[in-house]
């Protein structure tokens, strides 16, 4: 049963509002990890801007998707047009950004507002290029990755980083991998002791259910190039590492620059150094 509609937790969280004379960063959250992770971001941002997180872990069609299977009634273009209703961006100059699956809807968010509506200054934060080159059917993440991507998922989830030694995931299945992970969340203090396994199962279950949601979103999705210059963020330990890109330059005719920031994908919010770097990239200092 859906939660009464007041107690479902709001779409839009102001972090903190700009002054006058200041600048607006509208952040689009992916929602595996609670939007807290924005409260050191938004301290580092200059004086006089200002920070609203739009969470899509609190649209419902896309949220009960991670619990339900993966599937989700929305498409990528009504979720952007969701997230344009609900902020309703400003007539002046602000910055629109978007992390992970998030950077794929404020590309479309940019694309679908009016010229004299669009953002000035467009960044993405670790987020894969909705290319056909990266489009893969459900059963291309294999069990061994998707470890490895949870593993760094549940450090950032319980605030002590879950390290996996070199090849501990090769050729393992799903049930053979887990058990390596619990071990690793044990020792680095990410999990109690006595974790029972099939409480971590359920736990992976929903998160790869939530990847899955994002994969079926992307597949039917047709991105537009972005309408203006692309700011793409790479943590250090990205999801993908091979390309230093992650498949924008072909969505973005307006120029594409990169810069790589310490941390993995989820916790490149939490590494003060990676938080300055965000900061000064958000307001093309």
């Amino acid at each position: 049963m859906r939660p009464p509609r007041e107690l479902r937790p709001p779409v839009v969280r102001r972090f903190r509002d700009a002054a006058p004379d200041g600048r607006t960063v509208f952040f689009v959250h992916p929602g595996a990890l609670a939007p807290t992770v924005y409260r050191a971001l938004a301290g580092a941002l200059p004086e006089g801007d200002g920070l609203t997180v739009l969470d899509l872990g609190a649209v419902p069609e896309y949220a009960e998707a991670a619990l339900t299977g993966g599937r989700a009634a929305t498409t990528v273009a009504g979720l952007a047009e969701r997230l344009l209703a609900a902020v309703d961006p400003p007539r002046g100059p602000y910055t629109l950004a978007g992390w992970s699956f998030g950077g794929v809807l404020a590309v479309a968010m940019a694309d679908a507002l009016p010229a004299e509506r669009r953002p000035v200054r467009l960044v993405l934060l670790d987020s894969i290029a909705p290319t056909e080159e990266y489009k893969q059917p459900d059963d291309a993440l294999e069990p061994e990755l998707l470890l490895d991507w949870f593993s760094m998922y549940l450090g950032a989830k319980r605030g002590r980083p879950v390290r996996l030694a070199p090849g501990a995931l090769d050729g393992r299945s799903v049930d053979d991998g887990l058990p390596v992970v619990l071990d690793a969340a044990v020792a680095s203090g990410a999990l109690l002791p006595d974790t029972p396994l099939p409480g971590l199962r359920k736990l992976y279950d929903t998160y790869v259910d939530g990847l899955l949601r994002n994969n079926r979103l992307t597949a039917p999705h047709r991105a537009a190039p972005a309408p203006l210059p692309v700011v793409l963020v790479k943590a250090e330990r990205s999801l993908v590492p091979g390309d230093d890109t992650l498949g924008w330059l072909p969505l973005a005719p307006h120029g594409l620059t990169v810069h790589l920031c310490p941390g993995d994908h989820y916790t490149m919010l939490d590494h003060p150094d990676a938080v300055d770097t965000i900061a000064r990239l958000l307001r093309g200092a």
